[in-house]
C-alpha cells in the first residue's frame, strides 16, 4: 500500500486523483493540502503541509507554480518524496527542484501520460530511420482555449526526442509567415492550435516524397495525467534521493 498526500486536492486534478485512487487497491489518500477551503472527503484537508499531522509515503502535487516552493521545502523538511506535476515553473523554481532532489526523491516530467512517455521512447528509437532518408518532421499540438503557453511542453519534449533519436541539430520553427522562403532541411516545425475543451492532442509527422508516417496521441480527458501521476507515486515510494521522470516509471512497469 502506498499512502499519499495530494497537494491541490480541491482543484480539478485533485478531484480526479481522489476519484481514481479510490479505485486502486494499492493506494490510499491519507490527507489533502489546499488553502481554498475543504471538501467532503473521507480524509482531512489542511491549508498547508506543515499543518498536516498524517504521515505518508509520497506527496502528489497538482497545484500552481506559486505553491511549489513551499511544498518542496516542507517535503525536504519531512524527508517526503514528491511527484511534481505542476507546470510553468520559473528557472529559479527549477533550480529549487534540482536542489531538493539532493535530499529527497523528486519525480517530474513534461507530461505524466504513460502513452506520451512511451511515444517519446519510440521516437528516440526510430526517428533516425526517417530523418536519415530525408523525411521532414512536423509536430502539431492542440489544447483547450484556456491554455496560455504555446507550444506545449509536451510538444517540445517530443521534438527533443526526435532530435535525440535522429542525432541531428534541428532548428525548431514555430511560425513561417515571416520567413518567405522554402523549408530548410534541418527545420523541425512545431504548430499550436487552441480551442474548445481539447485535453491534449499531439501529432508527430515524418513527411517524405511518397509517404507520410504520423504518430498521434490524443488525451480524451485529464484522467490520463492523473493515472500517470498515481503510477509515479507507487514507483517513488521508498526510492532514494534523486531526480526521476516517467521514463523511470515505464522501465519498472515493463
Amino acid at each position: 500500500m502506498t499512502n499519499i498526500i495530494i497537494n491541490g486536492v480541491n482543484g480539478h486534478m485533485g478531484h480526479v486523483l481522489v476519484s481514481m485512487s479510490e479505485k486502486d487497491p494499492e493506494l490510499s489518500v491519507v490527507a489533502g493540502i489546499d488553502p481554498y477551503g475543504t471538501n467532503d472527503y473521507s480524509f482531512p484537508v489542511y491549508d498547508s503541509l506543515a499543518a498536516c499531522r498524517e504521515s505518508a509515503d509520497v506527496v502528489v502535487d497538482f497545484s500552481s507554480p506559486k505553491a511549489v516552493d513551499s511544498i518542496l521545502q516542507e517535503c525536504e523538511n519531512r524527508s517526503l518524496p514528491i511527484v511534481l506535476c505542476t507546470t510553468g515553473l520559473s528557472n529559479e523554481q527549477l533550480s529549487h527542484v534540482n536542489r531538493a532532489s539532493k535530499s529527497i526523491a523528486v519525480l517530474r516530467s513534461a507530461n505524466m501520460s504513460l502513452g506520451i512517455n512511451t511515444l517519446i521512447n519510440v521516437l528516440k528509437s526510430f526517428s533516425s530511420v526517417f530523418t536519415d532518408a530525408g523525411y521532414d518532421v512536423e509536430i502539431v499540438e492542440a489544447h483547450h482555449n484556456q491554455k496560455v503557453d504555446a507550444p506545449s511542453g509536451t510538444a517540445l519534449a517530443l521534438a527533443d526526442a526526435v532530435k535525440e533519436g535522429a542525432e541531428e541539430d534541428f532548428e525548431y520553427v514555430y511560425e513561417r509567415q515571416s520567413r518567405r522562403q522554402k523549408r530548410g532541411a534541418k527545420e523541425l516545425g512545431i504548430s499550436s492550435i487552441r480551442g474548445g475543451n481539447v485535453a491534449g492532442t499531439h501529432e508527430v509527422m515524418f513527411l517524405g516524397e511518397d509517404e507520410q508516417i504520423v504518430f498521434r496521441h490524443e488525451a480524451t480527458s485529464k484522467n490520463v495525467f492523473a493515472k500517470g501521476a498515481l503510477e509515479a507515486a507507487k514507483f517513488l515510494k521508498g526510492k532514494p534521493a534523486g531526480m526521476y521522470d516517467m521514463q523511470d516509471v515505464i522501465k519498472e512497469m515493463v
